[in-house]
């Protein structure tokens, strides 16, 4: 799954993805659901990119209330084109979610130790992500994502059974069209990345706590003499 992830070089995504800078974009070190985070998408007339805000965790249309988001923060890739709370969105509703790293907590016995995923460059990426229009009882439209997940590559598959979908960059035009439909093609996208093209290292606890959102969250922890994680 993917329920942390931080992306701290919110200043670089107009150039590394094509779509107009915002003022209020800031470093973010400890993203979580239910969260507005940053989603770019392409509009539905013109082939040009767009940014903007969405709250993690993808609430249906239909759906009665807003707590089912919890339960969307990710999606399954094996299962989007049958699961009725993702299937039209895959049709016509697809984003990139932007990022720069992303955590998981590898366990040992009792201990859990988080560790941080991204690439070998460090340089921002994209998840691949669904996402969908739904109106509150006050009758506001409340724009909601998830993030796309898929069975893990050699990098992660020590520490968990699914990680997110990393999109590689020649394939944001397809993924992004909402005119392109074929949800077999478009599904063909959702594989692991290529662990080679990407490191992990372990953090501190401090990215445990939600509250934590600064730069001490994504440093290294150093260890002597003690095998690696």
């Amino acid at each position: 799954m993917c329920g942390r992830f931080h992306l701290t070089r919110a200043s670089k995504l107009a150039e590394r993805f094509g779509i107009e800078p915002e003022d209020d974009w800031v470093p973010r070190y400890n993203i979580a659901p239910t969260q507005n985070i940053e989603v770019i998408r392409q509009h539905a007339e013109e082939p040009k990119r767009f940014g903007s805000q969405m709250r993690w965790g993808l609430i249906p249309f239909w759906a009665k209330d807003a707590s089912i988001g919890y339960k969307m923060i990710n999606a399954r890739a094996e299962t989007l084109a049958t699961k009725p709370a993702f299937r039209d969105a895959l049709r016509q509703r697809r984003c990139l979610i932007p990022a720069d790293g992303f955590y998981e907590w590898k366990k040992v016995g009792k201990v859990k130790t988080p560790l941080c995923f991204t690439m070998a460059d460090d340089s921002i990426f994209a998840f691949a992500g669904l996402w969908e229009t739904w109106k509150n009882p006050a009758g506001q439209l409340v724009e909601t994502c998830s993030i796309i997940t898929t069975t893990p590559n050699s990098l992660l598959q020590d520490v968990h059974d699914r990680m997110p979908v990393i999109l590689p960059d020649d394939a944001y035009d397809l993924w992004l069209d909402p005119g392109f439909q074929k949800t077999n093609a478009v599904c063909d996208l959702l594989k692991p990345f290529d662990a080679k093209l990407m490191r992990r290292y372990e953090v501190s606890s401090r990215v445990n706590l939600v509250k934590n959102n600064d730069a001490a969250c994504v440093e290294p922890v150093v260890r002597t003499n003690t095998a690696s994680v």
